[in-house]
């Protein structure tokens, strides 16, 4: 320290003096007792000592006598009077060669000091001690009170509940000083049997064994340490020195010192100040291999550290992969469901995935990859090779899966939306093909005994006639229901190719109506024959039955169609669709008056039977030979379609209500999506311009976007209404919206996209911030850097090909020639921030290329040539010398992972450190 420097440093402490003029007299007896103990053990080199700190320094003689002791130098011939101007003249020469020391004296003049002034006698000592006994204490680069307090800190770093912050009450409890003496003399003191809690045994037990084993007085009491809240610290700094020239070869000398220390509430500061400086120079001796051991220390903590983030990148990348290996089976079953409700709870358990069971594992994700993009930048910052994850664990390889995972997905849901719509194809299919089998299965009952009667046998000519005339209107009454017949049989079919679970009951009881209509045709073939071989007997026929019979079937017929159209069931999805049936309805019930003016022409040629055979008493036996209908039926049945008509006319209002709402959630979900899919689209773009743009510091790009990511996840709740209107639209069954042309799924995958789009883009800044702090750039230097890469980006790609980035290069001030041996360093570079041989460039393999041309770190070597200084300068090093200098968690890193030495100078038991530090920087194998 040049005399400038210690000037300065003196000129603050005398200002603090003169802050602490008031002392408190707690501090003040502890400043006394230290002060006068840490005097005697230098003047008794001279065979004196002091009684009474402020009267025996009054004359000057003893102080020019110290100042002689502790400096080495001759003084100044002191006067012997006893006159005050003597007095005066002695300890202006004492003060003189101190001020000639460096020492700037503020407030302190020789009539104080031969005054008997307490206070500025304590200020002159405690400013004698710093020059003398603390200001030649280094620490890594750091002097003086800073170079003590850290010395302290590292040699007491190993031990449990101690913790050195200051020279006050870091020290009350005593084991800071029980942990200095421990460090270097293991054996005078049992640390183990310490406790936290017992202040006054830890406190007596260190004075008394640095007073007894290390020549250190006792400057402090215990009592007056632990009855002061706190602590003198230049006290505490004066004995703490003294530890430190203990163990560095100074001080050997015994101070006698005998003081009541926790009786005091707030132990003096410079009192702890001095006893603990005497611990730094008592343990100062192993600082060379201190610092050796925590350069070791620091790059094996290192190392750990990455160690450890590897094995958390395993483990999450194993637990995901594996969630996916299980899932997407789930999602590539399509074994279809025989009912609704067994698809519709599918159905459900797809929504409970894409709604509980997804998002976490889309964090998952995530924070995956922004854990792999940290420890490999970490590994750059550290000279380290990059993590390569076991095989099929990559990045790429769980974004491979991931988009199997949505492949499966997306099929899943089609699947199951199609199986929906076949079932309800299916259901309403089937309920067609039982309505129809129902109305044929009634229709022929009795059909077959009727066509087997013998009855034309015995039959008179005229019912000959009749039969032979109501065959020909069954005739056509059977060909009438032929079409409904084939009705049924292409519905079966229909059901079959769609895979109807009830398919063998259908085609069952398809079988029995179409075997059944086979055999209707030829009985119907048989009796024909008959009759016709009979007509020439028998010519005698009511034409008014018959007329009555072919016009009342075909009309009944109508009547059948017209009520199993009205009881029909409907499947329409839009309001065009429903008025469809609604317009077709209406054309229908226009026929009606057509039609109850064809029932009165029916109902009147029955009428008129019934005249003529109550005007000619014809005696007619039965109902009508040609037919089975009656007026009674027709009636019956034209009621049955007047009462259908409402009933429809009813149906149809319900549908076209639920067509309107459903009308009413397309537009509502349309008017959602249609703000929410461009605003996606926006805040993309928006991210992808302020990935290239400068704006402040990166701290403040990272609180911007931090504040940015804030404001899309608080448009997370419209995102979420938008998927309560998405799960209305699909309960109702909507498939189409011609309202939008986003769906559901576009906004979800725009959504994440989104979500990981941010997260990445505040991942690579603050990899920057933890490349700039770690290598020492400056903010000028990154937004330099960025402004170059953002020149030759012209495509805003966020990379660099090969020759923008050499005219990057060449704008920074690189200097690369067009000849072999430029080409041959840019190559080199290339391999640097290219290692895939990809072509491109990207920003973060940018700055760390130009950090580690600008900045510095450890090497190899320097790990090396700490373990040679930790090994006495030996090629190898052994057990017992890593355990003495590492903590013990490093001392067995380094024993598991050190391979044994087999050089001609090794000893049984020696390790090779040296491949084991190549091996830390990937130039070697572990």
């Amino acid at each position: 320290m040049d005399s400038y420097d210690g000037e300065t440093n003196y000129m603050h402490q005398e200002d603090d003096w003169d802050r602490d003029m008031l002392l408190d007299p707690a501090w003040e007896k502890q400043q006394r007792k230290t002060f006068t103990a840490w005097c005697n053990s230098h003047l008794r080199k001279s065979g004196t000592q002091i009684e009474n700190i402020e009267e025996d320094f009054r004359d000057g003689l003893k102080l020019m006598l110290l100042l002689e002791v502790i400096s080495g130098e001759r003084l100044a011939k002191p006067e012997r009077g006893k006159m005050r101007v003597h007095k005066i003249s002695n300890v202006n020469k004492a003060l003189n060669f101190i001020a000639s020391k460096g020492v700037k004296l503020v407030s302190i003049g020789a009539e104080e000091i031969v005054d008997g002034n307490a206070k500025m006698t304590l200020g002159m000592i405690w400013t004698i001690i710093l020059r003398f006994a603390i200001q030649d204490i280094s620490v890594e680069e750091t002097s003086a009170k800073e170079g003590l307090l850290l010395w302290c800190q590292r040699k007491t770093a190993p031990y449990k509940n101690v913790n050195i912050q200051n020279f006050h009450i870091s020290w009350k409890d005593g084991l800071g000083f029980c942990a200095l003496i421990h460090r270097h003399r293991p054996e005078l003191i049992d640390y183990g049997k310490l406790r936290k809690d017992d202040p006054m045994t830890n406190l007596n037990t260190a004075f008394d064994v640095a007073e007894k084993y290390l020549d250190i007085p006792k400057m402090l009491d215990a009592e007056d340490i632990v009855g002061t809240a706190r602590p003198d610290e230049k006290a505490i700094m004066t004995y703490v020195s003294s530890f430190y020239h203990a163990f560095s070869g100074a001080q050997k000398e015994p101070l006698c010192f005998q003081h009541d220390i926790i009786s005091t509430l707030r132990p003096d500061e410079k009192a702890v100040m001095t006893y603990v400086s005497c611990y730094y120079h008592a343990f100062s001796g192993k600082q060379k291999a201190e610092t050796a051991a925590n350069r070791i220390c620091k790059v094996l903590a290192v190392n750990q550290e990455n160690e450890q983030l590897m094995e958390d990148y395993e483990k999450l990348a194993s637990d995901l992969l594996e969630w996916i290996r299980r899932t997407i089976p789930w999602l590539e079953n399509r074994l279809p469901e025989n009912t609704m409700q067994a698809m519709q709870q599918k159905l459900e358990d797809f929504r409970d995935y894409r709604r509980l069971h997804k998002p976490p594992k889309v964090q998952e994700k995530c924070q995956l990859e922004i854990n792999f993009n940290t420890l490999q930048t970490k590994l750059r910052l550290s000279n380290r090779p990059a993590f390569m994850p076991s095989e099929g664990k990559m990045v790429s390889d769980i974004n491979n899966a991931w988009g199997n995972l949505e492949g499966a997905e997306k099929g899943y849901e089609e699947w199951l939306l199609n199986e929906i719509r076949r079932l309800e194809r299916l259901d309403h299919l089937a309920e067609k093909f039982r309505q129809k089998a129902a109305i044929h299965e009634a229709w022929t009952e009795g059909k077959e005994e009727m066509l087997q009667q013998k009855d034309f046998e015995t039959a008179s000519l005229s019912e000959i006639k009749a039969l032979l005339k109501k065959h020909e209107a069954f005739e056509s009454d059977l060909a009438a229901h032929q079409d409904r017949v084939e009705q049924i049989a292409a519905i079966a079919q229909e059901l079959n190719e769609l895979d109807y679970y009830d398919s063998p009951s259908v085609n069952a009881r398809c079988q029995k109506i179409c075997d059944q209509w086979d055999g209707l045709g030829g009985m119907t073939q048989k009796r024909s024959e008959a009759l016709q071989r009979t007509e020439k007997l028998l010519e005698t026929i009511d034409q008014l039955y018959l007329e009555f019979a072919k016009r009342a079937a075909p009309f009944n017929n109508w009547m059948e169609g017209a009520m199993e159209d009205l009881q029909d069931t409907f499947i329409v999805h839009t309001i065009e669709e429903i008025k469809g049936l609604s317009t077709a309805h209406e054309q229908f019930k226009a026929t009606l008056p057509e039609a109850d003016k064809e029932r009165m022409a029916i109902l009147g040629i029955q009428n008129e039977i019934a005249k003529i055979v109550q005007t000619y008493h014809v005696n007619i036996a039965g109902s009508n030979p040609y037919t089975t209908i009656n007026p009674q039926e027709i009636n019956a049945k034209w009621d049955k379609v007047k009462q259908l008509v409402p009933q429809r006319d009813q149906a149809l209002i319900e549908e076209h209500t639920r067509q309107q709402n459903n009308e009413r959630l397309r537009v509502q979900f349309a008017n959602q999506a249609n703000v929410i899919g461009p605003w996606i689209q926006t805040k993309m773009g928006e991210i992808g311009r302020i990935s290239i743009e400068m704006h402040g510091t990166l701290e403040d790009q990272l609180t911007n976007l931090r504040q940015y990511e804030k404001s899309i996840v608080n448009y997370k709740p419209k995102i979420d209404q938008l998927e309560v209107d998405h799960q209305l639209i699909q309960e109702a069954l909507i498939f189409d919206n011609k309202h939008t042309k986003y769906t559901m799924e576009h906004i979800r995958v725009g959504w994440e996209q989104l979500l990981t789009t941010i997260a990445r883009t505040i991942n690579e800044i603050e990899n920057q911030i933890l490349t700039r702090d770690a290598k020492g750039i400056s903010q000028e230097q990154l937004n330099e850097f960025r402004a170059s890469f953002n020149h030759f980006d012209r495509d805003h790609s966020g990379t660099l090909g090969a020759e923008e980035f050499k005219a990057c290069l060449i704008s920074l001030g690189f200097d690369i020639a067009n000849d072999a041996q430029g080409e041959n360093e840019f190559a080199r570079i290339m391999s640097i921030v290219d290692p895939n041989r990809m072509g491109l460039v990207t920003f973060q393999a940018f700055i760390d290329f130009m950090s580690r041309e600008t900045a510095d770190t450890d090497t190899a070597d320097q790990v090396i040539a700490s373990f040679k200084i930790l090994a006495g300068d030996k090629n190898y090093i052994l057990e017992d010398e890593l355990r003495r200098e590492l903590p013990p968690d490093q001392a067995e890193y380094c024993m598991a992972r050190m391979a044994p030495y087999t050089g001609p100078d090794g000893v049984p038991g020696a390790l090779d450190y040296m491949s084991f530090s190549t091996a830390l920087y990937g130039e070697s194998d572990l």
